[in-house]
């Protein structure tokens, strides 16, 4: 049994891609460490899943969130209480703004942005908890 999922990310810039991850989006700092020559952050993104898709079914969301094929195989989804709002929040940090944020057909408000470390992040707000339609 599974019972966590860390995804580790080699940042060429470490320094910005924890200002950037840690400072700006607040994910918290669970543990620090060095080795000869390197370093080591762990941050707590909250509760974590694997969500596998088939070609056909990304190439849809790319679609639905941006218009176009964008991402790789790998996208990181980060879910926030205000995606407006953590969207600017992110653009004035360094992230580039791939789509504003706009509702979705499974109702969440998502954005598209490509941040340091080279990951491509989608950031989203679940819409049906707040009672919106």
């Amino acid at each position: 049994m599974v019972s966590e999922l860390r995804l580790v990310v080699t940042a060429p810039d470490y320094d910005e891609a924890l200002r950037f991850y840690r400072d700006v989006l607040g994910m918290g700092e669970l543990g620090a460490f060095s080795s000869p020559g390197g370093r080591v952050t762990i941050l707590d993104a909250g509760r974590a899943t694997l969500e596998l898709a088939d070609p056909a079914h990304a190439a849809y969301v790319d679609e639905v969130e941006v218009g176009r094929r964008v991402a790789g195989h790998i996208r990181v989804a980060l879910q926030v209480d205000d995606a407006a709002d953590m969207t600017a929040v992110l653009a004035g940090n360094g992230a580039q703004v791939i789509a504003e944020p706009m509702r979705t057909p499974w109702n969440s408000l998502n954005a598209r942005l490509e941040g340091p470390a080279g990951l491509q992040l989608t950031i989203f707000e679940e819409l049906d908890r707040l009672g919106q339609a």
